[in-house]
């Protein structure tokens, strides 16, 4: 009966060969700590966000979360970084609306958003807000229009970074109102924050992430949040179609991975993200940098992959009327 089960076993791995490791791996996965690529400095509203989510993330995995910010080029150094990573679910990276921008405004992107990273979550979005320096004289948006048109040649403008979603949405909002400023690149909003605070230049435009401990603080001036809707970290703060100027703008952020993860790991790693959406206290924390947690309709592996395709064509049309691009 020995020499049967023995055969019995040889068959068996003969049959399902290496393929059999998988279910194994991934029904013990997580064994070590796992690394979250932020894209972008430290300091800003995405780096807020994922040490927001990562601690949460580590008590239901039982497994430590550990943060890495690989920032540059719009997002796209750290998403590279994740697409070159083994694909076995301990390296993710924190995408944005910014990895969809960078499809059409590179012209030689580093990666492929739809072919080379895995969907795993979606998790918040971030309305844009538009902030000046502390002096600006300007106190809302009908008199920051007017000084822009009659200083342009002299106003500066940061950003997070060529590529950034807030720069972008800076980019368009300054087509829109019919002026042309040079933009300051820096490598992520957390910098361009702290010299906005020190004067070094004018506006910014931020998602909110960014922008609510600074104007809580009352380091910054605030001009217009880009949406329909007041936030409520910020409630004094009018948005732009309450001052007369119908402009949205916004970024979503989620998870994705390697493509080819094994899907039993990827549904481990998104159950983790909702888990961590759902508790209170990580709720709590978003809310006060401005940050809204998706509707349970919209957490899906499912749901993302087609956000994602429906984001990099939506995100194309204004980029190519604007003749927005980089080499």
């Amino acid at each position: 009966m020995s020499l049967m089960r023995a055969l019995a076993a040889v068959a068996a791995i003969g049959f399902f060969g290496a393929n059999s490791v998988v279910p194994a791996s991934a029904q013990e996965w997580p064994t070590h700590a796992l690394t979250l690529v932020v894209p972008w400095a430290a300091g800003g509203g995405t780096d807020v966000m994922g040490r927001i989510m990562a601690p949460r993330m580590a008590e239901v995995l039982g497994q430590q979360v550990i943060v890495e910010n690989i920032a540059g080029a719009g997002g796209m150094i750290g998403s590279s970084h994740v697409v070159k990573a083994d694909p076995d679910g301990y390296t993710f990276v924190f995408g944005s609306r910014s990895d969809a921008i960078d499809m059409t405004l590179y012209k030689r992107p580093l990666y492929n958003l739809q072919n080379d990273l895995a969907p795993v979550a979606l998790v918040a979005d971030q309305p844009t807000v538009l902030v000046a320096r502390k002096d600006f004289p300007a106190d809302n948006l009908k008199d920051f229009i007017a000084y822009l048109k009659q200083n342009q040649s002299t106003v500066k403008l940061g950003s997070a970074g060529v590529g950034s979603t807030g720069g972008i949405d800076c980019e368009l909002f300054n087509r829109l109102i019919g002026v042309n400023i040079g933009e300051i690149p820096y490598r992520g909003s957390g910098p361009a924050m702290q010299d906005l605070i020190g004067g070094h230049f004018d506006y910014f435009c931020t998602i909110s992430g960014s922008a609510a401990a600074p104007l809580q603080s009352n380091l910054v001036k605030g001009i217009a949040v880009f949406r329909h809707e007041r936030l409520p970290s910020v409630p004094n703060l009018a948005t732009s179609f309450e001052q007369g100027v119908d402009f949205e703008g916004s970024t979503w952020f989620g998870f994705l991975v390697p493509k080819a993860t094994p899907p039993a790991i990827i549904k481990k790693l998104h159950d983790a993200s909702v888990a961590a959406m759902e508790t209170k206290s990580v709720q709590d924390k978003l809310a006060v940098n401005g940050t809204y947690v998706v509707a349970p309709e919209r957490r899906s592996t499912a749901y993302f992959k087609t956000f994602i395709d429906a984001e990099i064509e939506k995100n194309a049309a204004p980029l190519k009327a604007a003749g927005v691009s980089v080499e």
